[in-house]
Parts: C-alpha cells; structure tokens; sequence
C-alpha cells in the first residue's frame, strides 16, 4: 500500500505541475482588505504534493459568530460531518484547511482524523476542540496522515499574519489553475467593514447547497442567527448557480465567520441599520467567488451564462438553465463554437419543468435564433461567429409561462477535461 500511495501523490502531483492556466483567469490575485480579528498562515504538511504548501489556518483573535452550509451528498466527508457536529455551539476560534487528502470515505479512520487534529489546534491555541472548523479537499478514498498535519500546526499557529490572503488561496488548491479571492469594505456607524473571502474548485462541481470550499471572514458585529439565515439564502444564487461538470463533491463547504471587531453596533435583525448593506456585499463577494470557480473550470475554454426568463417560478427557471448548462452537447458545441441551438431545445424539454414548446424563444449573444416555437426565418449563422469565438458565451431563453426567473454559471467541455481527470489518479 505504501507503494501506490507514492504513485497517487506522484501524478496528483504531476496533474497540478501540467496544469495551465485557465484562459479564463483573471489577470492577477485580487487586493483583499484587512479583517480585523483574524491571522493567517499556510504550511508544506507534505500530506500529498512536494514542495508545495497545503495547509491554511485562519486564528481568530476575536470569537468569531460562523454560518455554515455544506453538501447534500449521502457520502459527505468525516470534516463536513466534523463541522455540522459543532455548527451551533460555541464561537469559532480557528478554521483549518488541508488539500491533497479529502478525507472521504475513509470510515472510522476520518472520524479519528479530524478528531485528532481538532485537539491538538485547541491545546495549541488554548481552546476547545469544539471551536476548531476543519475542511479536506483532495482524493476520495485514502486516509488522511493526519500526524503531518499535527506537526505542521506548531509551525502555522507560530508564524501566523494579516495579509497572506493570496498565499491562503493557494495552499487550498487541487486542480485549481489560479487562487480565487474577493472582498470589499464599506462604512457602518463610522466604522470601516471589511469582507474578504477565498475559494477552491476546478472539478467535480454542481454543488447542491455551496462550493467545493469557500471560506469568507469579515469583521461586522452579527448575530448568529442572522449570519446563518443571511448564507442560506444567499448561496441559491451564487454557489448554487454554478456547474462545471454536473457532479457534487463530498467535501462541499462554505463557511462565513464574523469576528466582531469591526465596533459597529450589533445588528440582529434584517431590519436593523446596516443589514441590508452588509447582504448586498457579501452576495457580491459570494458571486464573485462562484463565478472564479467556473472560470477554472477543469480544461475550460469559454465561461457560459444561461439566463431562463418567464418560467413557471424561480425554481423551474434553475432547474432548466442548469440542464442547458449540464448538458455535454451544448457544452461541447459550445467549445467548438458551434450555433447548434437545437441543443438548447433538447436541454430545455428534458428539464422535467413546465414548458410550451411553441412560446420558446432563444437568443445567443444578444441575437434571436428562434422564437414562437420555430426558427427565426431571417436568422443567419455566420451572425454568431464573432460571439462564439469569445471567451464569453451568453444563452437566454424565454419560456413566456411565468414570471420565474434564474441564470446560472457553466463553462465548456473540451479534450482537457478528459486528460484531466483521466490522469487524476492514474
């Protein structure tokens, strides 16, 4: 065994070493503002890549409130069960992140894991382990060396900082080809609120309540409560609106903690003063996010927005954008820059929600392909060649049922996603 553990680590490795960078990327590591109440610092544990950090603490200085959403997946990984366990109880003192491991499916040996690591963070930092979130990303399967991580910890609650958000980024990646970052500030009772958040995921993304990981700080004074229902209800539209290849990970975690040490005064209710600015920028920063996680989608070449108008609710609308989305021929006809619409159709009548074929209306890239059912008789292919070949693709489809509304985020699927994915492990 311990020679195919080599072997794994060696072409994981090798797949992240191959990989370029998204097309998609943006041009450089946004510049995060500083939260008040929290210190960062990242690691090598060696848990499964060389020379590379993989390991992310985030210490805070102030007992930070937490919401939390994870996967729907019946086989969720012993840290998401770690942390459902602990959601509603104390304050968070620290989160702790290690990629290259998951720590799935890994039976009573998980539980031990993050059982283990969890203590020795709270010896470490002089709390309870009850206060210590844990997240794994990596390979399904193989116990975590959770000894290494615990070696690692005196080094990280030693050397902890306020600026790395970049580093922190980067020490959670897997097949990611760029670290993904967002926040802002804005005034609140004369004080300054800060929002920073960072994300990792490339593949195996549908998620079906979150991400893959994300984790966002901010320093406003909250309540629990507020925070949670705040994350609830806005994870529909930014973690669950985007899909790269259909499939839900085990390991799918957003977390969002608030130290407090803003000075603000302590909001409670939606209605309270500042509340409604607060939501505005943590959904902007969660789309921002979400959308980054497409844009590296795993060999992705061009990000797709589907937007479905007029469905019978806003439910519908997402089911049927996300089939259009999923869909493998419209992605690939996408990736070859084909006007194949026909596709779209196919799409939209397998989504199992209410649809009249002959009110259906297709635009691609601001232009009309059909409409009322049937082919717009003017409509010329070559019109759509110049938006095709972008980086961007846009698809809306008017349903004319309902007043539902939805868009939702996919990307493309081209040869890279198969080399990808067939040398993950192999």
């Amino acid at each position: 065994m311990k020679h195919v553990h080599v072997v794994l680590a060696k072409n994981l490795s090798s797949v992240m070493a191959n990989s370029k960078l998204s097309p998609l990327a943006p041009v450089c590591f946004p510049p995060l503002p500083k939260v008040k109440g929290v210190k960062l610092s990242v690691a090598k544990a060696g848990i499964k890549y060389q020379d590379r950090t993989d390991l992310w603490l985030a210490v805070f200085t102030h007992a930070a409130e937490v919401a939390g959403v994870f996967t729907k997946s019946k086989t969720s990984s012993a840290p998401v069960d770690w942390c459902r366990s602990i959601l509603g109880g104390r304050p968070a003192k620290a989160v702790l992140v290690n990629s290259g491991n998951a720590n799935a499916f890994t039976g009573s040996a998980g539980w031990d894991a993050v059982e283990s690591i969890a203590s020795s963070a709270g010896r470490l930092l002089q709390c309870d382990s009850n206060e210590i979130y844990l997240a794994s990303t990596g390979v399904i399967g193989e116990t975590l060396p959770f000894e290494r991580v615990n070696s690692a910890l005196v080094q990280l609650v030693g050397e902890s900082a306020e600026f790395n958000w970049e580093d922190s980024a980067r020490a959670i990646m897997t097949t990611d080809t760029f670290p993904k970052g967002s926040g802002g500030q804005f005034e609140l009772d004369e004080q300054q609120i800060s929002i920073a958040g960072i994300a990792k995921g490339s593949g195996m993304i549908e998620p079906d309540m979150a991400t893959m990981l994300g984790f966002i700080v901010t320093d406003i004074d909250i309540s629990k409560s507020l925070l949670q229902q705040c994350l609830s209800e806005l994870v529909t539209d930014s973690f669950n609106s985007i899909t790269v290849d259909s499939d839900t990970s085990t390991s799918d975690t957003v977390l969002v903690f608030a130290t407090g040490a803003a000075g603000n005064a302590l909001i409670t209710r939606e209605t309270d003063h500042g509340y409604a600015e607060f939501r505005n920028h943590l959904a902007r920063v969660m789309k921002d996010l979400a959308v980054q996680i497409v844009r590296d989608g795993e060999g992705a070449s061009k990000l797709i927005t589907v937007d479905v108008n007029g469905a019978e609710d806003n439910e519908a609308a997402r089911v049927i954008a996300k089939s259009i989305a999923n869909s493998p021929l419209v992605k690939t006809a996408i990736a070859g820059e084909d006007a194949n619409w026909g596709r779209v159709v196919m799409a939209v009548g397998k989504a199992g929600e209410k649809a009249d074929r002959d009110k259906l209306c297709i635009s691609m890239g601001g232009i009309l392909i059909a409409e009322n059912g049937a082919a717009v008789d003017t409509f010329d292919e070559s019109f759509l060649t110049e938006h095709l070949q972008s980086r961007e693709i846009t698809i809306l489809v008017e349903l004319g049922i309902g007043d539902g509304y939805s868009r939702v985020w996919g990307c493309d699927l081209t040869h890279d996603y198969i080399r990808i994915n067939a040398d993950y492990r192999s």
